[in-house]
């Protein structure tokens, strides 16, 4: 089928990033949140992040204002009405999810496809609460969505065939390569990178390193760009603890029990950069380590 309008739910870190990339490839965005603050937010990132693509030759400034000419907000889900795709990017809580889904399918044409960018929920368990599980799909984008190359496309047990190969269309219009992924808690990228970050918060928890030597020792001994522990606080540690509770939930294995010391700093409300403090406090100059 033909996308021309895609529905955004959620106008926070994903959220903004995903409308910014469907502008910038020609689709009509609709985004909403239930915060009109979260919306300004938002449309003010969106702004800078398309300028600092100007600047950097990757657009024309003609491209940056096109973009945001064709993003409109609302606070209303029935808004998302003639949205040819609803990609739902709000908080990894399922009974959220739920709650979203349901009030958007009264307003939605019958051969709207919906999405979710959970990283980590069953598709196949959020699909089965709405009235369309063969166009219901995961489709998660990597953080930060405008740098980030990678698409995750999750089939749920029932999504058809027309569904898988509509989104694949958009993840190429986007100039994005898809993964394929089964449904099974996390999918591939968080199953495999938050357990090594839960690692690196146990080996912080048991003193094996400081904050500061862990995230140095994987920068440097396995190159990575950024260290386990500053990665988690860009993600969010609530974030992290979500996939990791989906993780231990769905597989009843000890491996993926997450470490007390996730569970302790979540609990304090330090959730890394959003908070201003995580395993780093970012109140000063530069991030100094809590640990």
């Amino acid at each position: 089928m033909e996308i021309g309008t895609v529905g955004v739910v959620g106008a926070g870190q994903m959220g903004n990033g995903i409308a910014h990339v469907l502008a910038l490839a020609g689709y009509d965005v609709i985004l909403t949140d239930v915060s009109p603050a979260a919306i300004e937010r938002a449309l003010a990132t969106i702004g800078r992040n398309l300028e600092r693509q100007v600047a950097r030759g990757r657009i024309a400034a003609a491209d940056r204002e096109a973009t945001l000419g064709r993003i409109r907000t609302t606070a209303a889900l029935a808004d998302l009405s003639p949205s040819d795709l609803v990609i739902e990017a709000a908080t990894e809580r399922e009974e959220v999810k739920n709650a979203i889904f349901a009030g958007l399918l009264p307003h939605l044409a019958p051969h709207t496809i919906l999405t979710s960018n959970t990283s980590s929920i069953s598709i196949t368990r959020l699909a089965s609460r709405t009235d369309r599980p063969g166009r219901f799909m995961g489709f998660h984008f990597m953080n930060p969505v405008p740098v980030m190359q990678l698409v995750e496309l999750i089939r749920g047990i029932a999504t058809d065939d027309a569904t898988f190969a509509a989104c694949h269309g958009v993840v190429e219009r986007l100039g994005k390569t898809a993964a394929s992924a089964e449904d099974y808690p996390a999918f591939i990228v968080n199953r495999i990178l938050m357990p090594m970050i839960n690692e690196a918060v146990y080996a912080l928890y048991e003193g094996v390193g400081n904050v500061r030597s862990i995230d140095t020792s994987l920068r440097l001994g396995a190159n990575h760009p950024m260290g386990p522990l500053e990665l988690a606080d860009f993600i969010g540690l609530d974030t992290c603890l979500a996939i990791m509770n989906v993780l231990h939930e769905g597989f009843a294995d000890t491996k993926y029990r997450p470490c007390p010391l996730l569970v302790k700093y979540v609990e304090a409300g330090w959730l890394g950069r959003k908070t201003e403090r995580g395993f780093y406090d970012y109140r000063g100059e530069s991030p100094v380590p809590t640990r």
